[in-house]
């Protein structure tokens, strides 16, 4: 189970799927779940297809095979599914490239593949089994063990159940289950999608993506912001659509239509014209009254970060350094490292480029830094906090990191993920000091260090509020769980509150130390753009996104003064829900409406 790494998807989809036959949804028909990527499109519907059909239980090894034969089998096959999501990982970026790669590791995961050939054996229990029904059961038992441990571990079981069906299908000779083709656009539906699905979406051809599981910050939905496809999540009933039916999707307000009306017609008609417009930034970001807000971008890669740039990104806000580590047995070397950091960096020169350092731990374990027997990763030994244990790596990337900035001209800071404490933050300074890098700072992930940001602060020069975890602790709400999207809403006032302790704390720190201490934010949230001029209200200087959502976050910033976002911002505070404190939002800023977001 070592290689069990990121990758998030619900559950293997139904095969209840109706087909083109079936009676269509009545016209005017509404769905309602969670937008999470703004757009408003029309479209017919594709279902994804339903679970690969399950091998007979009995029967044993086949005639004409062996034992020695049907282990090959297994292992081939299993060999196979890893090259083929490793060669679309290899052609994706960012997010995508990440779960592809993570998943491409479990097809090869050893306690499946050793489990699966034990079971070929006579002397099991329930005497020897197919190559494909070895697998199956074998999936099924890991997928058990993970659903046991909870938590992250227990989001792990529809991965492996994705991958123990490319392997059945690779033994048949099958195709692997995936995205369906059609020669023409379509919106594709599903119960929820796995990582190498979503990961390959081709927004030529899929214009919009509706699940009836999933939440807003599952992977479906990161990777659905960074293809840029108007997305709804969570809502109930909508796989039952049947194929080919016209529907309407509004990515904005979370709602699906089947056989829209002329209303529906002519707001799909008026964001096809905006759109255009909408993906273009200028480079810099000023609101109505002429503030500078700097957008910057999150970014995973070198390829990132020249896409971020190429899209006017004003530097970049976050840069994940777990592509150097993940899918690896050992540490990368601080040379690997500097390779990896530097093609970031000079993408950006004589920019801001903010470095978060290792975040392993939770969905992103390594087998050389990481407990997989913890009862509950994340709330275990995550991020910095697994310099507590595994002292010298942090260091080593520091090394690296430094090195990489001293061969370019880019301005770089350095954050922690995952610090609750003053100590942790004065001690990860020192680090930074110690490898020559001049701006530390800590990423406000636990609520802890939202409460006591005026103590935390002190020791650092900077924070970054990753909004998906502080969200996801403050409400105490899995961000991957559909049931439980509702809580998981960065607009919900308690996390705008934490955010505001934030500022205020980081106010606070910098009067005492002479010297100010910015805030910046680079979850999820900043890329809505209506939550994004109600962060700017609450005091947030600067906002990382992906690279898509800079052109309409600009757009919708552009038209509003600072005096405004703070009049919204306090309304939201004010409000007593987070359905509440959006509507309240959306309400007052017209330009959401005439933009389609």
């Amino acid at each position: 189970m070592r290689q069990l790494e990121k990758g998030h998807a619900v559950l293997e989809t139904s095969s209840t799927f109706p087909g083109p036959g079936a009676a269509a949804t009545p016209a005017g028909s509404l769905y309602t779940g969670v937008g999470v990527v703004p757009g408003r499109v029309l479209g017919t519907v594709r279902q994804m297809p339903g679970a690969v059909q399950e091998p007979p239980a009995g029967g044993g090894i086949p005639a004409g095979e062996t034992l020695e034969s049907s282990t090959r089998r297994i292992k081939e096959a299993a060999q196979a599914v890893q090259a083929q999501l490793g060669a679309r990982a290899a052609t994706a970026s960012g997010e995508a490239k990440e779960i592809l790669s993570a998943t491409a590791l479990m097809a090869t995961d050893p306690m499946l593949l050793k489990s699966a050939v034990k079971l070929l054996s006579a002397g099991t229990e329930g005497g020897a089994r197919s190559a494909e029904r070895a697998i199956w059961e074998a999936g099924a038992g890991v997928a058990e063990t993970l659903r046991s441990l909870g938590g992250y571990m227990a989001e792990r079981v529809a991965d492996i159940l994705d991958v123990r069906a490319r392997i059945v299908c690779e033994l048949r000779g099958e195709p692997a289950p995936g995205i369906p083709y059609s020669e023409l656009p379509f919106i594709l539906i599903a119960v929820d999608l796995a990582p190498a699905d979503t990961a390959m979406l081709d927004p030529q051809k899929v214009i919009a993506l509706v699940t009836s599981s999933g939440g807003p910050q599952s992977h479906t939905a990161i990777l659905a912001r960074a293809l840029g496809l108007p997305a709804v999540v969570a809502a109930p009933g909508v796989h039952r659509i049947p194929e080919g039916q016209e529907i309407y999707v509004d990515g904005a307000a979370g709602t699906v239509v089947a056989e829209p009306g002329e209303d529906q017609r002519r707001a799909a008609e008026a964001w096809a014209l905006s759109a255009t417009t909408l993906a273009a930034f200028s480079g810099r970001n000023t609101m109505a009254d002429g503030v500078h807000v700097p957008l910057l971008a999150n970014v995973g890669t070198a390829a990132d970060a020249v896409q971020a740039a190429a899209s006017g990104a004003e530097g970049v806000g976050l840069l994940r350094t777990e592509f150097c580590f993940l899918n690896r047995d050992a540490e990368p070397t601080v040379a690997e490292q500097v390779e990896a950091y530097g093609g970031v960096f000079e993408a950006f020169p004589g920019k801001k480029v903010v470095v978060r350092t290792l975040d392993a731990g939770a969905d992103k374990p390594l087998p050389f830094l990481t407990n997989l027997d913890e009862p509950n990763p994340a709330l275990g030994v995550r991020g910095y906090r697994t310099h507590i244990g595994s002292p010298g790596v942090l260091e080593r990337q520091l090394q690296a990191i430094a090195s990489a900035a001293a061969l370019h001209s880019a301005e770089v800071w350095v954050m922690a993920p995952m610090v609750s404490t003053a100590e942790e933050a004065a001690l990860f300074a020192s680090l930074c000091a110690a490898a020559g890098l001049a701006t530390p700072g800590i990423m406000v992930e636990v609520p802890s260090a939202a409460l006591m940001a005026s103590t935390v602060l002190r020791e650092v020069d900077f924070a970054s509020i990753g909004t998906n975890d502080l969200t996801q602790y403050a409400m105490a709400a899995d961000r991957q769980l559909g049931p439980l999207a509702a809580l998981n809403d960065p607009w919900q006032p308690a996390v705008l509150r934490l955010a505001k302790l934030t500022v205020d704390g980081a106010a606070a720190a910098g009067t005492a130390a002479g010297t100010a201490k910015s805030v910046g934010i680079c979850g999820e949230a900043a890329a809505d753009p209506a939550l994004a001029v109600v962060l700017v209200g609450l005091g947030i200087s600067t906002l990382s996104m992906s690279a898509r959502a800079l052109g309409p976050v600009a757009a919708v910033l552009g038209s509003v003064t600072m005096g405004q976002a703070r009049e919204l911002a306090a309304a939201a505070l004010a409000a007593p829900s987070a359905a509440a404190a959006r509507e309240a939002v959306r309400a007052a800023l017209p330009t959401l409406a005439e933009l389609g977001l």
